[in-house]
Order: structure tokens, then C-alpha cells, then sequence
């Protein structure tokens, strides 16, 4: 499954298991000019790994 959405400064994304724990996606910054770029906020409970993409496809090619 891919969802694919615009969001602003301030907005969010929040995703939800099948036993209610939630992990919250924040935008809290994005700049524009040629290579755009965001800070996000995740929260999610301490049982999930949240790991950055280039690490991650790192470690399962």
C-alpha cells in the first residue's frame, strides 16, 4: 500500500496499528529553493524502529 500527500508546516500523519499504537508524523519545517527539504517529527511508541531510509536499504540489500 503507498499514500502520497502534501502537507505544510504544522500538519500531520498519523498511522495506526491493528492494536491502536499510534506513530505520528509532524512537518516542523520545510524550505524550498532547488533541493526542497523538510524536518519531521516522528512519535511513536519505544517498540518500533524508526530508522532512516539510506540506513535501512543499507542493511537489506
Amino acid at each position: 500500500m503507498a499514500l502520497v500527500l502534501g502537507r505544510k508546516v504544522g500538519e500531520k500523519v498519523v498511522i495506526q496499528d491493528d492494536q491502536g499504537r499510534e506513530v505520528e508524523i509532524k512537518v516542523i519545517k520545510g524550505e524550498g529553493g532547488l533541493k526542497h527539504s523538510l524536518k519531521l517529527r516522528i512519535s511513536a511508541p519505544q517498540e518500533f524502529n524508526i530508522i532512516r531510509g539510506e540506513i535501512y536499504d543499507g542493511n537489506n540489500s
